[in-house]
């Protein structure tokens, strides 16, 4: 009895073990999607619903929704890198480094947040931003509000595209990025 007692013991920790590290790996395979530009990779790991929180912004995601976030997203030509990855309970920390042009414009390159990653039936289901440690909000507003108002006075016909999270709107944000240097670049 002592020695079944000590196997079904052995065997919940190996589970448990288990369990945490295929979290952390779905973790991994979701910002390894992003990097790739594989979005089979992400429906992987991902749950049919998917919900992101920014704050006081609830974001739910369908499967096919979240496709177009991706591809909004991969317009910038972001990289994504793990700083730091542990289990915390029932969910996943991670420490991430974001990089990519629209970052960079908004002089906040890298973009480095902790998420949390809630998971449901062995995938992710929520993805809740935390805090973001190395940004500088007041730059970025101010970048942004230079860029918005130059645009909409010179180039009326990308006006609206920092609200657009389609594909043409991400195509047309980098070009109001592009048009914003080169007139800088003029001065």
């Amino acid at each position: 009895m002592k020695k079944l007692l000590v196997i079904v013991t052995l065997l919940l920790i190996v589970s448990c073990a288990e369990r945490k590290n295929n979290r952390e790996e779905k973790v991994i395979t979701y910002y390894n999607g992003f990097n790739n530009a594989d979005y089979n990779q992400i429906k992987e790991v991902i749950s049919d619903s998917l919900i992101i929180i920014e704050g006081d912004h609830k974001m739910p995601f369908t499967s096919k929704s979240f496709y177009k976030q991706f591809k909004w997203d991969s317009v910038f030509k972001p990289t994504y890198k793990i700083i730091e990855l542990k289990n915390q309970g029932e969910h996943s920390i991670a420490t991430v480094a974001m990089t990519s042009v629209k970052f960079e414009f908004l002089k906040n390159n890298p973009f480095t947040c902790n998420y949390a990653f809630y998971f449901k039936s062995g995938k992710i289901r929520r993805i809740e931003t935390l805090d973001c440690i190395d940004v500088n909000w007041d730059v970025w507003e101010k970048e942004k509000e230079a860029l918005v108002s130059w645009i909409k006075l010179h180039h009326p016909e990308l006006d609206g595209f920092i609200n657009d999270l389609s594909m043409k709107g991400a195509i047309d944000y980098i070009k109001a990025i592009e048009l914003y240097k080169k007139h800088q670049g003029d001065l």
